[in-house]
């Protein structure tokens, strides 16, 4: 299923920017950056769970935020882009 992930981190504290480095990391090893702060996750429940419990575990509630859209199996028509930095197929051939 792909999952959306969105997070707002307050970076006013040096805490705040590790917290966002952080954040940063553990969505990078799920899925792509699509935005500053949007990650594109193709994940199975499992792994969703996993990578929820990973993210509430590094957020400080009182300061940051973190939403998860849930777009399913069949996403690819839920997902429309326009304009620069096209996203990967994450699902098709991987070719270095």
């Amino acid at each position: 299923m792909l999952i959306l992930i969105t997070y707002d981190v307050s970076t006013l504290s040096s805490a705040g920017q590790g917290r966002l480095r952080r954040v940063s990391k553990i969505c990078q090893n799920y899925g792509q950056r699509v935005q500053n702060s949007v990650f594109e996750c193709i994940v199975d429940a499992a792994q969703f769970a996993e990578l929820k419990i990973k993210l509430n575990s590094v957020i400080d509630p009182t300061e940051d935020s973190l939403r998860f859209y849930q777009l399913g199996n069949n996403y690819k028509n839920k997902v429309e882009h326009v304009g620069i930095k096209q996203s990967i197929d994450i699902e098709g051939p991987l070719i270095l």
